[in-house]
């Protein structure tokens, strides 16, 4: 087996608002395995300023994972726990590798169009304007369940499309998740979460910043809005820390992104974690290329999931790559007379 790597950036089609700052891109490497004719593609989908392995050595590391494949040496030996994004594009690549065809991981009636899979619409952070046209689209499509990102806006704004969107659409028809990606101070958010309840909010993600469990704890307590923790996974590789998470701050619900945990052997821990602990879950992606949220996606179907996911992020970029998944209103769907297509993976 041989192995390349190719660095790629993505472009977005619109600035991407989140409460970090705007992004207009994003950088990525892809994984390509081959054996004889076959070959494999896997995303090393690194995500910088958030991913656990972004480091200046990042490519050196993903130099020697390839050279170590080279040289013929067990997987076994690499040490990939602690670069994530590595070994989620390892792991894909691998399952491509042994595919019916290259964009085949998790063969299902996902992969032979007959099934879809339900998602939620994302609703990207900006004036209030671009959100609320936002709004009316995902539900001009279809849509019954929408994320909104919040925490860039003055909140008094947030609330106001809150409120226009309660005016047009009651809770019965249409459930509305917010994602503050750790915007609240921990001394306010509480007032904030009362304040959001009034708008029947199905959940919020990361009320405030990663690792401050007391404070965590005491809002999931005390929260009017059931709590989903997403940042707060990302970085914690041992067992004992894990289990600490759960047993200290009792999360509603954990939310799963492949690409920053560790791949799918990874997110398997994490989704026994959660049932053993009582939490619902859901996955969603991290703004990988198509060939991520390939990936991401059959392996969310292969887990019989009924609610919405989040992975209706592949129409983002402007040189994202041809891909069999498309979405027809409100579920994420795989046409397999398509084939997804890298230039440099001789696909």
């Amino acid at each position: 087996m041989q192995a390349q790597f190719f660095p790629y950036r993505l472009v977005f089609k619109r600035p991407a608002g989140t409460s970090r700052g705007t992004l207009h891109v994003k950088d990525t490497y892809f994984l390509v395995l081959r054996r004889g004719r076959k070959h494999g593609v896997g995303e090393c989908a690194l995500f910088r300023g958030l991913s656990a392995d972004d480091r200046p050595s990042y490519e050196t590391f993903l130099k020697q994972t390839v050279d170590h494949i080279n040289r013929g040496e067990p997987l076994e030996a690499l040490r990939l726990d602690k670069w994530p994004s590595i070994r989620f594009g390892l792991e894909t690549a691998l399952a491509s590798l042994e595919g019916s065809r290259p964009d085949v991981l998790y063969p299902s009636r996902f992969t032979e169009g007959k099934d879809g899979i339900p998602i939620n619409g994302l609703i990207w952070m900006g004036d209030k304007t671009f959100m609320l046209r936002q709004i009316d689209e995902k539900i001009r499509l279809g849509f019954r369940v929408i994320k909104l990102k919040i925490g860039a806006l003055d909140f008094a704004a947030e609330l106001e499309i809150l409120a226009y969107i309660r005016r047009h659409f009651p809770a019965g028809e249409l459930e509305i998740r917010v994602d503050a990606n750790g915007a609240f101070h921990p001394a306010e958010a509480l007032e904030k979460l009362k304040r959001l309840s009034d708008y029947h909010i199905h959940s919020i993600e990361q009320p405030i910043r990663p690792r401050q469990w007391e404070s965590l704890a005491a809002l999931t307590r005390e929260t009017p809005i059931p709590i989903a923790l997403d940042e707060e996974l990302i970085g914690l590789f041992a067992e004992d820390e894990k289990r600490d998470l759960m047993e200290t701050v009792r999360p509603q619900y954990l939310i799963f992104k492949p690409s920053l945990l560790g791949g799918f052997s990874a997110t398997d821990r994490w989704i026994a974690l959660a049932e053993q602990y009582g939490a619902g879950w859901w996955i969603t992606s991290a703004l990988e290329s198509n060939v991520g949220l390939n990936a991401i996606a059959q392996y969310t179907y292969s887990k019989q999931v009924s609610i919405p996911q989040g992975l209706g992020t592949g129409g983002l970029f402007t040189n994202n790559f041809p891909s069999p998944l498309y979405l027809d209103g409100d579920r994420l769907y795989f046409d397999p007379s398509k084939q997804l297509k890298i230039p440099f993976s001789g696909s």
